[in-house]
């Protein structure tokens, strides 16, 4: 009896905790509860988001949801095609901004700090969604250009010979980058989710 009970008293607790990370499983994407096991990992950046969106104009929520789906806010990422951090930025992209921002230290390896990425990879975007700025939403065709490039755009934009009345949902119809499509709409969501929870002041942008 006395085993009986001594089992009873450590697999009730195990049995428990079982129960309980079943229910988080159950009621939580894998995002939510990594975010809620390991809070310092995503949200340790928001303060630099919070700098490159008042600096360049962008949404902070839209730029954690790019730095989400990009890396899942690993500063050392390496993409294939040699892109890098946080918002795996080229070097021609890194590069076109230095010289916009007139940095003339700046060297690739720089984009492994966060800061440095992120304003790099913010000023990119920012410079997107101007572009696309007379769309009806700016927001996929910008995400579209950081994925695929602009001249892909243009492309898509071309062969749907809508001209100004290429709306977003025909970018999406048109583009033939299956794995565009699907980033455009993980990032979407993303944001969402993120405006939705008032992780950043989308006023303060001004």
């Amino acid at each position: 009896m006395h085993i009986v009970r001594r089992l009873s008293l450590i697999l009730l607790p195990i049995a428990l905790l079982g129960a309980v990370a079943f229910w988080i499983a159950s009621n939580y994407r894998a995002y939510e509860v990594q975010e809620l096991i390991f809070p310092n990992r995503y949200q340790r950046y928001d303060s630099l988001i919070e700098q490159a969106a008042r600096r360049y104009q962008v949404s902070p929520s839209l730029i954690k949801a790019v730095i989400w789906r990009e890396s899942r806010f690993l500063p050392d990422m390496r993409g294939n095609a040699g892109e890098r951090g946080l918002m795996q930025i080229t070097e021609i992209a890194a590069k076109d901004w230095s010289v916009a921002e007139k940095n003339e230290t700046f060297s690739p390896p720089d984009l492994f700090d966060p800061k440095t990425n992120i304003d790099a990879g913010t000023w990119y975007l920012s410079r997107a969604l101007k572009h696309w700025a007379a769309k009806d939403d700016p927001i996929p065709f910008a995400l579209a250009e950081y994925n695929a490039g602009r001249m892909r755009v243009k492309r898509w934009e071309r062969d749907a010979k809508d001209g100004a009345e290429f709306t977003a949902d025909d970018l999406r119809a048109t583009m033939d980058f299956p794995s565009t499509r699907n980033y455009i709409t993980a990032i979407m969501e993303r944001y969402q989710a993120y405006l939705k929870r008032r992780d950043f002041r989308e006023d303060a942008l001004h």
